[in-house]
Formats: structure tokens, sequence, C-alpha cells
């Protein structure tokens, strides 16, 4: 006999050799349903892999998020399956799970096209029907290469090749088809779910290195039910009608091109937004006694090793050679604002000292991985640095909490959620520090009352983080802003103050965002709103268009109405009809359109139409911009008093 405890600490007796499916069936029919795997002592396994040992079990299922990614595994080898079935000249590669569903790359002389989608999902189905089982089983290294060697399988002997001689080979077999695997994985394809969809096709490197042969990357999205499945995919076509590179092109906002790969080209429209929300955040930092600072984009390669971004950071870094020395764009900011807090004598009664900085950095991202302004090469941080002693730690990340989650407010993000990112395996300092930075940061985000999740080894290097998602108004999540706890970089690059005792103590450093990235941050906004951003930040709040050339006159009176109230408008007098003037307006989403006739001229009137809405209101001019003003005016929520 054997000992489980279970979720709850109860201890329960078993014959040795019990399974997780039978511990499932033991406790209740519904869970025997929805088991996707069992946790061993924390470790995933196969429902039907024996247990011979005393063991804490749980069992995972399609529903948990352990579950659903299991599942999403699962399918990615169904479709690996299907594939190598219609077509046997293809070879597999690998197939994780992702978010919101899977891929696997395969290598093949004649490429896919999106039409093949639904012969193979019609064969994925089919396969499902067959319930073939899944076998797990466990090979020498030189086996496993013998088998993909015979069966003409190139890549996966090279994978094979790269685990350690002395390792087992996990291998997984459904039907005919065999593959490399961890797991673990339902005990047959006749449980796996139905609620899949192939998605998109795209290019691969092999092993993601651009000498290597090209594969082709199969997309799909899966699911635990069909209700879930219909809301993803109705999701994704809501999300298409609002991607900000189309909105972008719409409103004439900015553009990129192949000169600049990753970098924005930002038009006039587009710079009067990016500038407000500069404005709103300078004034909110200022506010907050936020010491707006600049540094160099340009920085010795000697800082970055001192820092120890050289070596976690570098391929992402872009450097040059100038003066006998390597320098480098700078991808972040924090080493340069110790540069600052280090100049001169500080004391304990100088902290905390908060150095923020709309900081341009740059990062060598992919160029596969480029996506409009979500994901650039080129951008501005809203950046700040906090030094303070360790009992100020607590009270200055309750307040930035505060303060961020008002800043989101402002712009109409209520639905925020927090990660809590602990240690990674690769990391600088020793645990002690960690022990310490993690205690810290955990006590303050429970003080602060928000609920959080754990994120466990995703924090940085040199510290652990709160990592702050917002939701916006289709379901999707963003994550922007962050908070870390920082013991280590200060005392790297030799920061100190003079404490109470008149010794050298190393400061705190907490490194805090809100936006992360100006470019991004905008690229949300736009989508959440589909372009019908708030008035206040409008780069045209009001577009003034006259019925006829005898209008342009009032029309001109108006637009000094506008102005004079401080609302940016813009008159259109060129010599087409009306409809077409209203109907390009609305396509640019300016939020508001006076239309002025001989009538409106002579009773200082305006004829309105807001944005979205089929409504005409005739206003009297005065009353009509007193109304805009109040409603442009900027968020004061996130002011200190």
């Amino acid at each position: 006999m054997i000992v489980l405890t279970m979720p709850d600490g109860k201890k329960r007796e078993s014959l040795r050799g019990i399974t997780g499916d039978k511990i499932a069936s033991s406790i209740h029919k519904k869970l025997a349903k929805e088991a996707v795997a069992i946790k061993i002592n924390g470790t995933q396994w196969d429902l039907d892999r024996p247990i011979e040992v005393d063991a804490a079990v749980e069992i995972i299922t399609k529903n948990s998020k352990e579950g659903l990614e299991i599942l999403r595994h699962d399918t990615a080898h169904l479709l690996a399956q299907a594939v190598k079935e219609l077509f046997p000249d293809a070879q597999v590669t690998i197939g994780p799970a992702i978010e919101n569903g899977f891929y696997y790359d395969f290598f093949r002389k004649i490429p896919f096209s999106s039409e093949d989608f639904s012969a193979i999902e019609k064969h994925m189905n089919k396969i499902i029907d067959r319930n073939d089982a899944i076998i797990r089983d466990v090979w020498s290294r030189d086996k496993a290469i013998e088998y993909f060697r015979s069966i003409g399988e190139d890549f996966k002997v090279e994978l094979v090749e790269s685990i350690p001689a002395e390792e087992d080979i996990s291998i997984y077999t459904q039907g005919k088809f065999t593959d490399l695997c961890r797991g673990p994985h339902l005990p047959s394809t006749g449980r796996l779910s139905k609620h899949f969809k192939l998605m998109k096709l795209a290019g691969s490197y092999w092993r993601g290195d651009s000498s290597n042969p090209m594969l082709q990357r199969m997309y799909g999205t899966a699911w635990a039910t069909d209700q879930q499945l219909k809301d993803y995919l109705k999701q994704i076509e809501e999300a298409e009608k609002r991607d900000h590179r189309k909105i972008g092109r719409e409103m004439n906002l900015f553009h990129f091109q192949k000169e600049a790969p990753g970098s924005v080209f930002w038009h006039p429209n587009g710079w009067k937004i990016y500038v407000a929300i500069q404005d709103y955040l300078r004034d909110v930092l200022d506010s907050h006694d936020y010491r707006e600072v600049n540094t160099p984009i340009l920085v010795d390669s000697k800082l970055w090793k001192d820092s120890g971004h050289w070596e976690k950071f570098r391929e992402s870094m872009f450097t040059l050679e100038a003066d006998e020395k390597i320098y480098a764009l700078k991808p972040m900011n924090c080493p340069c604002h110790v540069q600052i807090f280090n100049q001169g004598i500080k004391s304990y009664r100088d902290l905390p000292l908060r150095l923020a900085e709309f900081g341009s950095c740059q990062r060598h991202e992919a160029s596969g991985a480029l996506h409009g302004l979500m994901r650039v090469r080129a951008f501005v941080q809203d950046d700040a640095h906090i030094f303070c002693r360790e009992s100020q730690i607590m009270q200055e990340s309750l307040d930035f909490c505060d303060l961020l989650m008002k800043v989101y407010k402002d712009f109409g993000f209520e639905d925020v959620c927090v990660k809590f990112s602990d240690r990674p395996e690769v990391r600088a300092g020793n645990d002690a520090t960690w022990d310490k930075a993690e205690e810290a940061l955990k006590d303050a985000i429970e003080k602060s009352g928000l609920p959080y999740t754990l994120n466990p080894g995703e924090g940085a290097f040199y510290g652990p983080k709160l990592e702050f998602v917002l939701r916006d108004a289709i379901g999707r999540d963003w994550q922007l802003g962050t908070l870390q706890v920082d013991f280590v970089l200060p005392e790297r690059l030799g920061a100190n103050y003079v404490g109470e005792d008149g010794e050298k103590h190393i400061p705190v450093m907490l490194h805090r965002a809100i936006f992360g990235s100006f470019e991004r941050f905008i690229g949300v906004l736009i989508e959440n709103y589909a372009g019908k951003i708030p008035l206040w930040l409008a780069p045209e709040q009001i577009a003034i268009v006259p019925v006829t050339s005898d209008s342009n006159r009032y029309g001109e009176e108006v637009l000094k109405a506008i102005e004079k109230a401080g609302l940016r408008g813009i008159l259109d007098i060129r010599n087409e009809n009306v409809s077409y003037k209203v109907r390009k307006y609305s396509l640019k989403k300016v939020p508001f359109i006076f239309v002025v006739g001989d009538r409106e001229a002579k009773d200082k009137q305006v004829c309105i139409r807001q944005l979205g809405s089929q409504k005409q209101e005739i206003e009297s001019l005065d009353k009509a911009v007193e109304k805009l003003r109040i409603m442009a005016k900027r968020p004061q929520g996130a002011m200190k008093e």
C-alpha cells in the first residue's frame, strides 16, 4: 500500500500502481471526465502512469490553466499526426502549447497553404473518433536516434543528439505517429477536445537561426468547450477590426517603413496624442515629487558590463565601435540613473530620491517579432527609479501601486490584475539578498490589498517584480506596468548614502514604470477604444463642415470660438459635398462634427454630429463650445492634492 496526500491535506491509502485516472474516478465521475493529467509531488504525470510510492497528488482538469495548456499540447501532437498521415513527405520538428493555442513546425518541399486547413482539421477529428491509444515509453538515446533516422525525421535526430548521452528519452506514440516529448498527454486521442481551429501559417527558421532550413509554422487554437472557442474566435474577429495599424492609417497617426524597422514615424495627429499623454504624466509625476532627468543614448560597454546587463542582455543591444571602444545604444535607463545618484554625497535625509525619465531606448528585437506599436526596436519608457532605505520600501511601493491604479483609471482602464514574479534561474545576487527582496515586495503587495497571482521564475535578473496586467474592452490582457525591488544593481555600481549612524549604506533601488513604453500603451489605447479615444486625447476634436462656400466665413468664426476655448478644431472648406466630408471625418474618428449652413450662421448655432451616433443636435455656438470644453478637460484623478 502507498499513502496519497490530497490537495486539502487529507491522506488516503491506495494500492501500489494506482493511476491518476483511477484516483479521479474514485472521487467523482465529473472529475474523471474533466481530468487531463495528475500532479505527483508537484510534477505533471500522465493519467495512466502507475504511482508506486507515497506522494502528494492533485488532479489537473481541462478547465484549469495547466490543464488547458496540456490540452493544447495534445492538440499540437494531434495536428502533427494528421499532417504525417495526409502528407507523409513532411518532416515534424517541434510543437508546443502557447498562449491561446499551439503551433507545430514542419519541413516540406511543397509548402502548405491555408487551403489545406479544412482537410487537416477533418482528419484531426477523424483521429479523435478513432480513439488511438497514446502510449508513453522510455528509450535510450541511441535507440531514439536510430528510430528517427530510420523514418527520415532528421530534425528529431538532431534534437535527440542534443540531449545528454546519459539521459533517457521520453517517447509518445499515438497510432503510427511517434514523437519525442516530455509529456504529459491524455491516455487516448478520443479524450481530446474537438474545440480547435487552425488559424494561420508563418515562416520560421529551424532553431531560430537564419542559416538553418526554413520551416512552416502552423498555428492553431484549442479550448476546453465549444463556447470558449466561439468566444475566442469572436474576440479575434473584433481584434482585427480594432488593429491599431489599420486605425493608425485611417486616422493618419503614424507609419512604419523598411528603412527603419521597428521604429515609428509619428505623423502630426499621432504626435499630438503622444505629447498629450506625456504632458499628462509629466504633471502627475511632478505632483508626486519625481525629479525628471535625461541620460545619454550611447553608453560605453563598460557600464553595461559593470551592471550585469552585458552578460544577460548583450544579444538585445545595438553596438558600435568608436575611439577603440565598444558602445551600446541603451536598452534601458537604470544604470544611467545610478550614475546621476552617484554624483555628490547623498544623505539618508535625501531619500527617497525619485528620478524619472522619458528615456529613449533601443532593443534588437527579432524582425519576425516586430508588430506595429506593440513590439518595436526604438521606444520611450516612462521610466523611474526610486532610491530609498529598506525601511521605505513598503510606503514607496504602496504609493506607486496607488498612483498606477489612478493613472490607469484616468485612461479608462479599471480591470487590472497583478502578478508576483520571483527569482529566475539565471540571476545576479545571492539567495539571502533575493529572500530579502522577495519578502519586502510581497509584504507590500499584500498590504496594498490588490489581489495577485504568483508568476514563478519570471523576475528580472536583479530582483523580483510586480507585473500589472490590464484588461481591454474585448477581454484581452496587456502587461504594462512593473515594480521591481533591487538590492543588486546599486551595490554593483557603487551607489551609497550616509546613514544616521554616519556610515555608508547601499540604497535599495525600486524600478517602476506605468505604461512600460509610450508606443505600446498608445497601441493598446487605440485598440481598446477602436480609435474612438477620449475627447481630451483626440488630435482633432471637432471638424467644422460648412454646407456651402457661403458658410465658410461663419465656419471661420466657429473655429476661432473653438480655439479660444482651448479645443482642437479643423475647418474643411474644400469643394466637396457634406456627406462625403462627414463620412471622411467619421473614418478619421473625429469625436464631433459641426455642420454649419445659412440657418446656423444666422442664428449663431451649430448642427452637432457625435461619432458613433446617428442623431443630430442643434445647439447655440456658445453653449456647444462650453459643453465640449468641459468634456475635454484632462482627468485629474492621479494628481496629488
